[in-house]
């Protein structure tokens, strides 16, 4: 749906785009840590060693972004 009576000070106009969601029950799950608990400390302990070790100096494909974001889930997941 575009608004032309919200353009303002540019030639562009807004689009609004509305997707439909299905009623359907969407299976989810929650990991939690308590704060300030050793599994904290030793979680952030993990994760900052291992991501401190990830070579970003080599990004230079769609690829290889898509396959860093694969070992930061990969991290998170592990730790």
């Amino acid at each position: 749906m575009l608004h032309p009576n919200i353009c303002k000070l540019s030639d562009y106009v807004s689009l609004v785009i509305e997707v439909g969601i299905a009623d359907t029950d969407i299976d989810c799950s929650i990991r939690s840590i308590s704060k300030d608990s050793k599994k904290e400390k030793d979680f952030i302990t993990l994760l900052t060693r291992e991501v401190s070790n990830l070579n970003l100096s080599d990004i230079k494909t769609k690829e290889d972004l898509e396959s860093l974001v694969q070992q930061l889930a990969y991290m998170f997941k592990n730790a």
